[in-house]
């Protein structure tokens, strides 16, 4: 069984080269790894090019995050696939354990297992919220790790490919489309990757607009935003005005029930 890992990468040479060697270190499987990068401006590509052992990789302009990726998954041909951002590692044996899930269980489509957060320094400060799989809860949180998800190349070939024109939450987007199509998920207790978590990332730099953008693809797939996006939504709107600080529940309210018109309108 072989294992295609796509790297998405733009000027993230601080961190690329540890991408690289995680990936680098697995043993016992048979892995092709691509680096998809979108034509960085800082030394990623001296670090592609003097990587060692040799890589597949190019380095283009592409439309962002999902497009490189998308285009990673057509140059690939492994069995499974794995996604690793430029900044996020895999933690050693991970993709042998996973490939021993998928050969237990032929039915399983995704596999993703527990992770951590880690620091600049590659230290793991807290676990990332993971679950066992339940198809309502996915639509409250996203309580899967990207970096410790993996996924039969049988599922690209019945549900097509990650939605281009997102930004933030195209992985979010694409779990919930594949829950909707009936996709078997699995949950392995195994920590297999680290999520780096910094303020240079666009989870922590950015959280106005990837709560925007998730409730759009809520509203664009299914019609209506669930309530607690909504909440998550107006909280961190105020925090991000007010400077991290909360003034009023009086205010979260308004902004919610704002949201809620914006996203869902008056009848709901």
């Amino acid at each position: 069984m072989k294992v295609s890992v796509i790297t998405p990468s733009f000027n993230q040479g601080q961190f690329i080269e540890r991408t690289l060697l995680s990936v680098a270190r697995q043993s016992g499987v048979d892995v092709e790894h691509l680096v998809m990068d979108g034509g960085s401006t800082d030394n990623t590509v001296e670090i592609l090019t003097q990587f060692c052992p040799p890589l597949r990789w190019v380095s283009v302009p592409d439309k962002g995050q999902a497009d490189a990726v998308n285009n990673g998954i057509l140059s690939s041909d492994g069995d499974v696939i794995g996604w690793l951002n430029s900044d996020d590692i895999y933690y050693p044996d991970a993709i042998r354990r996973v490939v021993t899930f998928f050969k237990e269980h032929p039915s399983v489509d995704v596999v993703y297992g527990q992770a951590d957060h880690i620091d600049v320094h590659d230290y793991p400060f807290e676990a990332y919220p993971t679950e066992h799989w339940n198809f309502e809860r996915l639509h409250q949180t996203c309580f899967i790790c990207q970096p410790a998800l993996f996924f039969r190349r049988r599922v690209v070939e019945k549900n097509g490919l990650l939605d281009a024109s997102l930004h933030y939450c195209m992985d979010y987007d694409y779990w919930l489309r594949l829950s909707y199509a009936g996709v078997r998920f699995a949950y392995l207790e195994e920590k297999l990757a680290g999520s780096r978590l910094y303020s240079g990332n666009k989870t922590l730099g950015e959280k106005v607009p990837v709560h925007a953008e998730v409730n759009d693809m809520f509203k664009k797939n299914s019609g209506k935003v669930p309530k607690l996006w909504l909440q998550k939504y107006a909280q961190v709107s105020m925090h991000e005005r007010l400077g991290g600080i909360a003034r009023s529940k009086i205010e979260f309210s308004v902004r919610y029930a704002l949201a809620k018109m914006h996203w869902n309108g008056k009848s709901s």
